[in-house]
């Protein structure tokens, strides 16, 4: 197996771990008796625990290497998706949940940061095409945990035998990852606990907007297709299986994009490209018109995320420490996103809410530029 198919598999078993638990949620919540707000506590748990995690990632990795960390920590992950399930009681569930975004959030660091290393090996974008894969798991995953539920499948043996299968990838992908590079004399270790630095922040925040505008239409197309078009369930599910096929389509045709513009321009297209959606779902009062601009809106977004992880890679004084910080943004953009949609459309309207995306994903483009790599240093005279 080759090195660019063995991280390729990391982030397609990844995405499958976490589209097969989410699926299983309603089954959670029946099977602990939980309300609706308890729920919603337990959820965040998760979120908590990777950031706790994220900022540790790099120095983790230096310390066993990458390619050791990424192979322990995305088993880690395969195995922990069978924590929630089997938790003795509802208490425990927010332990369960901590430790699942802890082990989410520092395989996510290490696998884009190995991916980065190789990325540079090979002299092309590669990372944007990763993560379309990655989506391709999630959705294969929840495909099949939306039949294990309507077949009655008890969550427990389902993710029993979900958990074994993914061991098993990512035990046959670790074979192949790229080695680690012998550390240059002198180099420095990662910070123990590494926060964004200014030129990370500013990658960030490209990767903020993008992920802003993905985590709010990923939670609310269709809810708002719903309310604003008076969509029938099942076009209401179709919206957002439309938004998320685009999103994953366009990441996997990405790299080539990328290698022809740059991640500036594909970028700042991208901008454009999301805005117009966004403006077609603000407009849009029939459920195929909003259909259209959330498929704009993933097409747009699609690939800021990624380029943003590559770009924080080649920036930090390691890959590690660049991607967690701009992971760590990321996250807090996915966080809050669905709770500043619904707050505003709460207070205001749905489309009102919607339009602060088209200001989100253009003030994207805007900030493209901090994704250019720097340029070169030059050697100081002797």
């Amino acid at each position: 197996m080759t090195n660019h198919r063995a991280i390729a598999l990391v982030f397609a078993t990844h995405g499958a771990v976490a589209g097969s638990l989410s699926t299983r949620i309603p089954w959670l919540q029946d099977h602990f008796a939980l309300t609706p707000g308890m729920l919603g506590l337990v959820l965040l748990c998760q979120p908590i625990g990777a950031f706790i995690g994220m900022p540790m990632a790099g120095r983790l990795a230096y310390r066993i290497g990458g390619r050791r960390a990424t192979r322990i920590l995305i088993a880690l992950w395969c195995v922990l998706v069978l924590a929630p399930v089997v938790a003795p009681g509802p208490a425990w569930l927010f332990g369960a949940f901590l430790l699942l975004g802890a082990a989410a959030g520092t395989s996510d660091v290490v696998m884009n940061a190995h991916a980065v290393v190789l990325e540079r090996r090979l002299g092309r974008s590669i990372i944007a095409g990763l993560h379309g894969l990655w989506s391709v798991g999630s959705l294969a995953a929840g495909g099949l945990g939306v039949l294990a539920a309507h077949l009655g499948i008890d969550a427990r043996l389902h993710l029993a035998a979900v958990a074994v299968l993914l061991l098993g990838l990512s035990t046959v992908a670790g074979r192949g990852l790229l080695a680690d590079e012998p550390a240059a004399a002198g180099e420095p270790a990662p910070r123990r606990f590494a926060l964004p630095t200014r030129a990370i922040a500013a990658i960030g925040l490209v990767g903020f907007c993008g992920t802003f505008a993905e985590g709010a239409s990923a939670n609310w197309a269709a809810v708002y297709v719903t309310q604003v078009a008076a969509a029938a369930p099942a076009a209401a599910a179709a919206t957002y299986t439309v938004f998320m096929l685009f999103m994953a389509g366009t990441r996997l045709l990405g790299d080539r994009i990328v290698g022809r513009f740059g991640a500036v321009g594909v970028v700042r297209a991208g901008g454009v490209v999301a805005a117009v959606g966004g403006v077609l779902v603000v407009a849009g009062r029939t459920t195929w018109v909003c259909a259209a601009g959330f498929a704009l809106i993933g097409i747009g977004v699609a690939v800021s995320a990624p380029l943003a992880y590559a770009a924080a890679g080649r920036t930090g004084s390691s890959p590690g420490e660049g991607v967690a910080g701009v992971t760590t943004i990321t996250y807090l953009s996915s966080l809050i996103a669905p709770a500043v949609i619904g707050g505003a459309a709460d207070v205001l309207s749905y489309p009102a809410a919607f339009a602060l995306i088209i200001v989100v994903v253009l003030l994207m483009g805007v900030l493209a530029g901090a994704l250019r790599p720097a340029p070169a240093r030059e050697p100081c005279p002797s």
